[in-house]
């Protein structure tokens, strides 16, 4: 055991850092692109279908995300046990983490089964318009129906970062998305003989193609080389000991995750969504170029979570450090160049989504949609910093100070401050809300360096503490 953890010592010294972070950041950002990307060409193929389901996609999508992102955000230190155990030289312990992640997730989906049967009050208590709570509802009650899949294409996801193989991930992820993107164009349109269904066929086509992220993985897990090699049916059963390690540390993960989520569909259905169409499609068309910047730093972020969490295991506390800088250089950098893309190109990014259906609004959701572009560009640098050091934090098995502070800061910022300027300020419309986001990421990402640097998960030891239990 004790040759296995020096070889990985070795073999990671004979990298450079740059070098080592890349090759598991490289695929991994790859797969992360393809989400954004599926969600841009979602949501720019539903545009044609008319504003109100434009709109009523974005808030029945953020909803369902809801659920769905604080569920697989509690089992994304799959992740981290994954990779320490794989720095330690005990790369079969993976498995565990895997089968037992995937039993949470089976039982994870049932409420969100449950509640779309549910969900229309939901939107009750938010819109006036039933044309536009009928289409959330509907595109809403599918994604949920079928919330397994997505959870569960997480959790093995998960799996291969901490093994180092992101490269599985990124070729089901390009697989994912070119399904979908097809599908939508059968099923939202009805070519080639398909149903036109219109907005539940691009819900449909969601679930389908996160079917296919977790079935191409899981396959490959449970490949016959993949499982001689790690042995990964001895524990395929649940297991008491794994899933409370799982709940122990990815509980405040739920936390972070599920309260941000909240604040931010309060922020775009509430807030923003009571202003007006022109004022929720502007913001709704600004936040998906922001995903385009955000997702890919979460790629990056999973990497430098996986190394960090590897370098932990392998007892180089000082080399998990370095990489965390690293890759929040990274991530500066290329959130820099979306904050230049978004301020010198904001009006034709958003003039892309503005058909026929926005002729009677098309120059005030452009105004607002370009004011909000340049809201955006002001923190996205202290987004990587976000982002970055909280899977540092996580791969570390940091998890509680940042999952409370997020929770705190974005019912601070994103809901009241957001709220309280709208209130104060009408007369600035949606821009007046996204400068309360705006103080919120910038606040978070000043806390996240703050955290890492002062140092407390240097005394964090997922490894043993997994071996005494």
């Amino acid at each position: 055991m004790q040759d296995e953890s020096t070889t990985s010592r070795t073999k990671a010294a004979q990298r450079s850092p740059l070098v080592e972070l890349m090759t598991v950041a490289a695929p991994s950002i790859a797969a992360m692109m393809s989400y954004p990307l599926k969600q841009f060409v979602d949501a720019w193929m539903v545009s044609d279908l008319g504003l109100t389901e434009f709109t009523a996609q974005g808030d029945g999508g953020i909803v369902a995300w809801v659920y769905i992102a604080t569920y697989f955000s509690a089992l994304s230190v799959v992740s981290t046990y994954v990779s320490q155990h794989l720095g330690a030289g005990r790369p079969k312990r993976g498995a565990a983490y895997l089968w037992n992640g995937l039993w949470l997730a089976a039982i994870g989906a049932i409420p969100a089964f449950i509640g779309a049967f549910f969900v229309k009050d939901l939107f009750v208590l938010f819109f006036d318009d039933p044309e536009r709570i009928g289409f959330a509802t509907l595109y809403c009650s599918v994604l949920l129906m079928g919330a397994f899949f997505p959870i569960a294409a997480r959790v093995v996801g998960f799996y291969f970062y901490g093994m180092h193989k992101p490269s599985v991930v990124f070729v089901t992820s390009l697989l994912g998305a070119t399904t979908n993107i097809l599908l939508n164009y059968l099923l939202i349109f009805g070519h080639w003989g398909f149903p036109e269904l219109g907005l539940k066929g691009a819900a449909i086509a969601t679930v389908l193609a996160s079917a296919i992220e977790f079935a191409v993985p899981m396959a490959i897990f449970c490949s016959p080389w993949w499982a001689k090699k790690l042995d990964v049916f001895a524990e395929w059963r649940p297991s008491k000991r794994v899933i409370r390690e799982i709940v122990r540390i990815g509980w405040p993960g739920a936390v972070m995750v599920g309260n941000e989520m909240m604040c931010w569909a309060l922020f775009m259905a509430v807030i923003i969504g009571r202003m007006g169409e022109a004022h929720s499609a502007a913001s709704w068309i600004a936040l998906r170029y922001m995903t385009l910047s955000f997702q890919p730093t979460l790629g990056l972020q999973m990497a430098v979570s996986a190394v960090v969490g590897k370098h932990i295991g392998a007892r180089n506390r000082e080399a998990a450090e370095h990489r965390a800088w690293l890759g929040m250089k990274l991530g500066m950098g290329y959130m820099a160049t979306c904050a230049l893309l978004m301020v010198l190109f904001r009006k034709p990014m958003v003039s892309l989504f503005i058909t026929e259906e926005y002729e009677s609004i098309a120059s005030e959701v452009l105004a607002i949609g370009g004011a909000v572009m340049i809201c955006a560009a002001f923190f996205q640098l202290f987004d990587a910093m976000a982002i970055i050091m909280a899977g540092a934090l996580r791969g570390a098995g940091d998890t509680v100070w940042p999952g409370l502070v997020t929770a705190i800061l974005s019912w601070t910022f994103i809901v009241g401050a957001g709220w309280a300027i709208a209130v104060a300020r009408p007369d600035w419309g949606a821009v007046g809300p996204w400068i309360g986001a705006a103080l919120f990421i910038t606040t978070l990402g000043i806390a996240m360096v703050w955290r890492f640097a002062r140092g407390p998960w240097r005394e964090i030891d997922l490894v043993d503490e997994a071996e005494e239990l």
